[in-house]
């Protein structure tokens, strides 16, 4: 098959989200951690679009910045990072978060009356929805059970709530 790199990255961010949902349901009530994943925004000038032409990798930053709003810079994509991991709003494990923004985009209300969903620099958190194929719960353990079995890890090797996994 050819590659495509925005599929891989898509599909990649599936299975990273997966695999936080279930490093959440299987060790979050045994030993209090917060797993959760984000969406710090649309980081256009790093080594995601390297697979792009030339004049696409000038532009679209451009085009992000100066046109819909929606560009987020590497540095406050960092501090999104650190938000979710130091603010005790975010003390809620299995969130997808992600920031509303300034982007010139439509947003939405959310189920709480919020604007969410627009994306860009600025703008408050909030817990987005997952993906459909992200709450796969099916998929989700197969996509761990393969895992393991890449990383050359068993069941004896797997710890669950002070034991090891059955």
């Amino acid at each position: 098959k050819p590659f495509f790199g925005a599929k891989t990255y898509k599909d990649a961010k599936v299975c990273n989200m997966m695999t936080v949902s279930e490093l959440h349901r299987r060790y979050h009530e045994d030993t209090g951690i917060v797993f959760s994943s984000m969406y710090p925004g649309c980081i256009a000038e790093t080594a995601l679009f390297r697979e792009k032409r030339q004049w696409f990798r000038k532009i679209f930053p451009l085009f992000m910045k100066y046109v819909t709003g929606g560009y987020v810079s590497e540095k406050e994509a960092g501090e999104r990072l650190a938000q979710v991991i130091t603010d005790p709003k975010c003390n809620k494990s299995d969130v997808y978060w992600s920031w509303n923004g300034k982007a010139n985009t439509v947003g939405y209300i959310n189920k709480d009356g919020v604007v969410a969903g627009a994306g860009g620099s600025g703008g408050e958190i909030f817990e987005n929805d997952q993906s459909d194929a992200v709450q796969d719960k099916a998929m989700a353990k197969t996509m761990w059970d393969l895992s393991k079995k890449v990383v050359d890890l068993d069941d004896k090797e797997m710890y669950k709530g002070g034991r090891l996994e059955d």
